[in-house]
């Protein structure tokens, strides 16, 4: 039997993958929560309310939804239209004297420091969203602080005459809005840009701020270059695995992505503390989310192509070519799957509707699963076979019926050469589902011959043939003592039954035949000068010239037995442990002129 070649344990093909996963999803809590959310399907939350088509008037404002509330509300300070933006003000009798005012103040504590979570974090469906635990009617929009308190902006759910939905910032968010503001000095970005672009508007909103996010942009991305850089820097000057691989793939993998978040969350707070309007930074807010979607997607890029070439170079080093194969197809499906969950996210940031696309793309991968089938099953084994390891190149081994050298493992079947020098072919799927035994794992091999003697044969014959035969076995240097037994298990229809049993301290099969042979010869030996035979399943006529077993060396194997039962020597029914080590390696072997 072929030596097995040297090859890689499942535990080394994947503990890259075990750590780049755990990496992966450590990381999800520093990502930004805009990309996060953008990852996600539509949850039931949206099927729920494209089920049936409402019936209600169109609501002129935009209102219906939490998102639309929202937006409508900015666009209505961004045109400076304080009386339409109090429409989406929950306001009392009282209040709508005031509701310009409210409106104007709402606008001022955004504008300093206030913030509003990302369009397309906002719920856009008709109910709000329904797992944020603040019950079914509310829904938290962002928050301000206003003569040094903090609190949440809500928006809650009332209905029109219709019975339709229309989403208002909450009365309680109107009653928390100051009659006045503490006099503040202007806003950082109007104190350092020139007065012309400060007092000229566009879109609402000064030149000035419109200039400002450029270059902070700029800014946030220099400041975030360096602070990477030099983190970068330090760790290859005082780690030395940082230089060396797959640890300096790994940070290398991280530099580019940390990079980019970096800059996103400097220009994130840059923005907010600068004083820049919400009216800004709202038009920016789909660009940051997009960008962090996109960070995030690129550093699983990254770390897909570190793990790749890390698999790559141990499948090369150990000329492993089904693994190679099955790296690379993978390594191109991940790719895939991050494409599209790019182009998923980014579409639904924009604001269109992906729950279509998404259930075509669900039924088309169906539909190529159902006529890919075998391919698949086939796919799906060859990597069972390639983790699990159940079987190597050039292991010995026996597949169902099939018994031979495995000669190759390919994506789709398993080439097995058979002893009768014939070529197998095994598709995986079939392959990984059998019964395999691998006989170039066993470290020992089994010797088990049983012995069938003449019914003739006297019992101190057998106890002849027990002792010499266990002695045999306890003597042979090639046979593990604590394994070896020699009983006598049975009376035949023609003959008395010795079982051997025993392992032989080999795994090389063809050096487990020499010592095979070795041991049958010695035993034969034994069984001839005890003066009987093997039985045979056959009537034997006994002819004038036959003189059956052999008298005289019959009486003297029983001569024996009565010594040893005399001397109170006799080993039955097992040998004594002194006896047996007393006994180990006295059979030279291998003898030097070939007798055994």
């Amino acid at each position: 039997m072929p030596q097995s070649y040297k090859s890689i344990s499942p535990r080394k093909y994947f503990s890259g993958l075990i750590i780049l996963v755990v990496l992966n999803f450590g990381l999800s809590g520093w990502l930004p929560t805009p990309a996060l959310a953008q990852l996600s399907l539509p949850t039931s939350e949206a099927s729920s309310d494209t089920v049936a088509v409402p019936d209600w008037p169109v609501d002129t404002l935009g209102r219906r939804t939490p998102r639309y509330a929202v937006q409508g509300f900015i666009e209505a300070i961004a045109d400076e239209d304080y009386a339409k933006a109090a429409l989406y003000l929950n306001l009392d009798r009282k209040q709508r004297k005031k509701g310009e005012q409210l409106a104007h103040t709402l606008q001022r504590l955004l504008d300093h420091g206030g913030k509003i979570s990302p369009y397309s974090l906002i719920s856009d469906s008709y109910n709000g969203n329904t797992d944020d635990n603040l019950g079914p009617d509310l829904e938290r929009v962002g928050s301000v602080s206003a003569n040094g308190e903090s609190f949440d902006l809500f928006l809650e759910k009332t209905t029109d005459k219709a019975g339709g939905p229309i989403w208002l910032f909450s009365s309680q968010t109107v009653k928390r809005l100051p009659a006045e503001i503490e006099q503040t000095d202007p806003p950082f970005v109007d104190k350092v840009m020139p007065a012309m672009v400060v007092k000229n508007k566009w879109g609402g909103v000064p030149v000035g701020h419109w200039l400002a996010m450029v270059l902070m942009a700029l800014l946030s991305y220099a400041i975030s270059w360096g602070l990477v850089r030099t983190l970068e820097l330090l760790l290859r000057v005082t780690w030395r695995r940082a230089k060396e691989e797959p640890v300096a793939g790994i940070i290398q993998a991280f530099t580019l992505p940390l990079q980019l978040y970096t800059a996103l969350w400097l220009f994130f707070q840059f923005s907010q503390r600068a004083g820049i309007s919400i009216i800004v930074r709202q038009k920016f807010s789909i660009i940051t989310v997009i960008a962090g979607l996109l960070v995030f997607l690129l550093l699983l890029w990254r770390l897909i192509d570190v793990l790749g070439r890390f698999l790559e170079r141990r499948m090369i080093r150990y000329q492993h070519q089904a693994g190679l194969s099955a790296v690379l197809f993978l390594r191109r499906g991940a790719k895939l799957a991050v494409m599209v969950f790019g182009v998923i996210g980014v579409l639904s940031t924009l604001g269109f509707d992906v729950t279509t696309g998404l259930a075509a793309l669900g039924v088309g991968g169906l539909a190529l699963a159902l006529g890919a089938q075998k391919t698949v099953e086939n796919f799906v084994g060859s990597v069972t076979l390639i983790a699990d390891q159940p079987i190597r190149v050039g292991d010995f081994c026996k597949v169902g019926d099939t018994v031979g050298t495995v000669e190759t493992i390919g994506m789709r079947s398993t080439r097995i050469r058979t002893n009768d020098r014939t070529v197998v072919t095994i598709p995986n799927g079939d392959f990984s589902s059998q019964r395999i035994e691998n006989f170039a794992h066993r470290d020992r091999v089994w010797f088990h011959p049983t012995f069938t003697v003449r019914c003739d044969t006297s019992t101190e014959q057998l106890r002849y043939l027990l002792v010499e035969l266990r002695a045999i076995l306890y003597s042979h240097p090639k046979i593990d003592p604590a394994s070896a037994r020699v009983r006598f298990v049975g009376i035949g229809d023609f003959s008395y039954n010795l079982e051997v049993f025993s392992y032989v301290l080999t795994s090389d099969f063809n050096e487990f035949l020499e010592i095979q042979e070795d041991l049958l010869l010695r035993m034969m030996e034994v069984v001839e000068a005890s003066g009987t035979g093997f039985a045979y399943p056959s009537q034997t006529v006994y002819l004038g010239r036959d003189t059956g077993i052999s008298e005289e060396k019959a009486q003297a194997a029983e001569q024996k037995v009565k010594e040893w039962r005399n001397a109170n020597d006799l080993p039955l029914p097992k040998f004594s442990p002194e006896r047996i080590q007393s006994l180990r390696n006295k059979i030279p072997y291998p003898t030097e002129n070939g007798n055994s």
